[in-house]
């Protein structure tokens, strides 16, 4: 597994959900030193592209590209390649592409940082959507609860070489009773006490998360929507501070 966040802000990570660049561009100001990564996904890199991902990096913080890749493997490493060229930090594809499609993303990240004299970027297998329920994942036919095909995606996805996980804070337990301390865990769902839920289903605080076993954090509109994104990213930093000595 890669190495750990050295500091409890580096360990959050902020969405930035927006379509908008100027917007992006703010809030990821606001937030430069606060959290560790910004996170841009489809609905801004399809509005702006690699113009707007490049004005948001600008601002300082680390960018983790949210496209969650899911085709064949040749399609797939072409879309790795890309965000590795970008400068991408992290980048997300579905586990449920399979074993050579994982394999194919991992090569192609390697290629694409080796020609951007970049670093690798880390690969993040998303598992279980957090905004499906188990009669959501029934109507597709899953008929396995959240918590069965989060464990086996993980287990497909470590197999594979990938360096993290994305699960919901309900998952993390489960997955870090099958495979330990083999990959990282990133987990979005993440709700400060007292937030609203929105359309996350499997959500928790940032503390409860930690203590549970969540490497990074991922949150939008906690941060997003503050009156002040800088004082809110700083206490939950604090509270992810203060859980990760409870549990040291």
């Amino acid at each position: 597994m890669l190495p750990l966040p050295a500091s409890a802000q580096a360990r959050l990570i902020a969405a930035l959900d927006t379509t908008e660049t100027a917007q992006a561009v703010s809030w990821a100001r606001a937030l430069a030193g606060r959290v560790g990564l910004v996170k841009v996904g489809m609905e801004f890199f399809t509005a702006r592209g690699p113009e707007g991902f490049a004005a948001v990096a600008a601002c300082g913080a680390p960018m983790f590209l949210d496209m969650k890749f899911h085709d064949i493997p040749n399609t797939v490493a072409g879309g790795v390649r890309a965000a590795a060229l970008l400068g991408a930090s992290m980048v997300t594809l579905h586990a449920s592409g399979g074993p050579a499609m994982m394999a194919a993303a991992r090569e192609a990240a390697q290629a694409g940082a080796r020609a951007a004299g970049k670093p690798r970027p880390m690969l993040l297998a998303v598992t279980v959507l957090t905004s499906l329920s188990a009669e959501d994942m029934e109507a597709v036919g899953q008929p396995d609860s959240p918590t069965t095909q989060v464990v086996r995606l993980a287990r497909l996805a470590a197999e594979a070489g990938i360096d993290a996980i994305v699960c919901s804070p309900h998952e993390i337990g489960a997955i870090r009773a099958a495979l330990g301390r083999r990959v990282a865990l990133v987990v979005p769902g993440i709700r400060p006490a007292g937030s609203a839920m929105g359309d996350q289903k499997r959500a928790t605080t940032p503390g409860e998360a930690v203590r549970a076993g969540a490497d990074w954090l991922v949150m939008g509109r906690p941060l997003t929507q503050a009156a002040d994104p800088a004082a809110a990213a700083a206490a939950i930093a604090a509270e992810v501070a203060g859980a990760s000595a409870a549990v040291a």
